[in-house]
C-alpha cells in the first residue's frame, strides 16, 4: 500500500535508525538530548521528521569528516572524546593528549551537539567535557547520556570548568560519578586518570 504524503514525512525511530546507519538506541539518545526532533502519536509512538534525519545525516557527515581513525588502529586503543568550545584550549588539549604516550584514539568536539554525534557513532571510554558551551552546553550533554546510558556503563565522564560548586549547584547540578576539575586545566591528573583507563583496558585481556 502507498504510503500517504503525510506518512511519507513521518520515521519511526526505528526507520530513523536504519536511514542514519545507527542503532535504535543510540537515535532514542539523540531524540533525548534534542538532537533529533520528534514527537509522540495518540498512540504513544515517536514520529521523526524525516527532513530532520536527513539534515542531521548531513551534520554529522560534516562533524565527522576528516576525523573518523580506521577501525583497526583505533582497536583495544583508549577512545578519549574532549568537548572543548575555546579553539586555543581544544588544540593544547590535543597536543598534551598526545604527548602522554598512551595508545590513545582522540577526538573531539566543540559543543555537546557535536559530542553526541560522536558518542552516537562510537562510545569514548573517557569523555572530558567543559559545561559552558553555546547551543548545547555540557549539562544537557550529561543529562542526555545519563538518561539513555545503557551500553554506556563503561563511559567515564570527566568535567573541566571555570565554574565552581555553588554555580553547578544553581543551574541543576551533575549526576552522581562526574568528576570534576577546576580550570586551570589540571593535566598531570588528567593524564593519570587516563593511564588509569588505559590500564583498565588491558587488564581483562590479560585474565
Amino acid at each position: 500500500m502507498r504510503k500517504s504524503a503525510t506518512n511519507a514525512d513521518v520515521l519511526s525511530t526505528r526507520e530513523a535508525a536504519e536511514r542514519l546507519g545507527v542503532a535504535l538506541r543510540t537515535v532514542q539518545l539523540w531524540v533525548e538530548g534534542g538532537v533529533l526532533p520528534a514527537w509522540k502519536t495518540a498512540g504513544g509512538h515517536r514520529r521523526i521528521s524525516r527532513a530532520a534525519v536527513e539534515k542531521l545525516i548531513a551534520e554529522r557527515n560534516n562533524a565527522l569528516q576528516g576525523d573518523a581513525a580506521p577501525a583497526e588502529s583505533a582497536e583495544r586503543r583508549l577512545r578519549v572524546l574532549v568537548v572543548e568550545d575555546d579553539p586555543d584550549l581544544l588544540k593544547l588539549f590535543s597536543m598534551v593528549i598526545e604527548g602522554w604516550e598512551l595508545p590513545i584514539a582522540l577526538s573531539t568536539a566543540t559543543n555537546g551537539f557535536e559530542a553526541l554525534l560522536r558518542i552516537g557513532d562510537e562510545c569514548p571510554d573517557l569523555l572530558l567535557t567543559d559545561l559552558n558551551m553555546p547551543g548545547m552546553d555540557g549539562f544537557r550533554m550529561i543529562g542526555a547520556l545519563k538518561a539513555q546510558q545503557q551500553g554506556r556503563e563503561h563511559l567515564r565522564i570527566v568535567v573541566i570548568t571555570a565554574l565552581g560548586p555553588s554555580e553547578i549547584a544553581h543551574r541543576g547540578g551533575l549526576p552522581e560519578g562526574v568528576r570534576v576539575f577546576t580550570k586551570p586545566v589540571p593535566f598531570d591528573e588528567l593524564e593519570a586518570l587516563a593511564r588509569e583507563c588505559a590500564a583498565g583496558l588491558i587488564a581483562p585481556e590479560l585474565q
